[in-house]
């Protein structure tokens, strides 16, 4: 069935044809691997990022797929505020959000060079999860999903999480690292999603879209 904001032709066996510069979302992130991700499976989008800031401090008790979960939505919802605010065509909104836990704890993004060198140490040896919560929102619907991976590093030298963290990698990702980086040379072994380590689940992803009436793949386009 097509989706009413998406213009559609009549097709023969009822898959939509659905015009290239119509199938189009907003992405809720200022992340450049999640744009690089959409863009591997072909999902046409726009940034659409709210000036309103998230509270990404962790509650009191608040267990990481409950934080997770909790920041993403957010994010989504202040994108969805944006976009009636400025009256922008109505399109799927997707946003993210990643965070990495060992021993139930939250790692964040560190400030300096000692905590990426405390989590990168933590780390060391260790298996850790990376979750990754995806939501899309379309009218007054949204559809969410969170997504966990298991990552085992290998040990490490003192010497080498020092010389790491003195590279820039550490500091914008959270738990220091970013699978996509020189911290690859680290990770020993991975049960889970490779993308939903990066900072998207290509799979789950594709779900949520499909039911905001995103096709990846539709057998009558051209």
């Amino acid at each position: 069935m097509c989706s009413a904001f998406l213009e559609h032709l009549p097709s023969s066996n009822g898959y939509c044809l659905m015009k290239p510069s119509d199938i189009k979302i907003y992405l809720a992130s200022k992340s450049p691997r999640r744009r690089e991700l959409l863009r591997q499976i072909n999902v046409d989008f726009e940034l659409l990022l709210s000036t309103d800031d998230v509270d990404e401090q962790v509650n009191p008790g608040e267990k990481p797929d409950a934080y997770v979960t909790r920041v993403t939505r957010d994010k989504l919802l202040n994108a969805q505020h944006t976009m009636l605010a400025r009256q922008l065509p109505e399109r799927p909104i997707l946003a993210a959000d990643t965070t990495v836990v060992i021993d139930d704890l939250i790692l964040g993004k560190p400030a300096s060079t000692e905590q990426a060198v405390a989590m990168i140490s933590r780390l060391s040896g260790r298996t850790h999860q990376v979750l990754t919560s995806v939501a899309v929102a379309l009218h007054d619907q949204i559809w969410q999903t969170t997504q966990s991976s298991d990552v085992t590093f290998e040990t490490l030298s003192e010497d080498t999480v020092r010389s790491f963290c003195n590279t820039k990698e550490p500091y914008d990702k959270a738990g220091g690292y970013g699978i996509q980086g020189l911290a690859a040379i680290f990770i020993h072994t991975i049960h889970g999603s490779h993308s939903g380590i990066m900072g998207l689940p290509l799979f789950e992803t594709a779900q949520l879209l499909q039911k905001s009436g995103i096709r990846i793949l539709d057998p009558d386009m051209n």
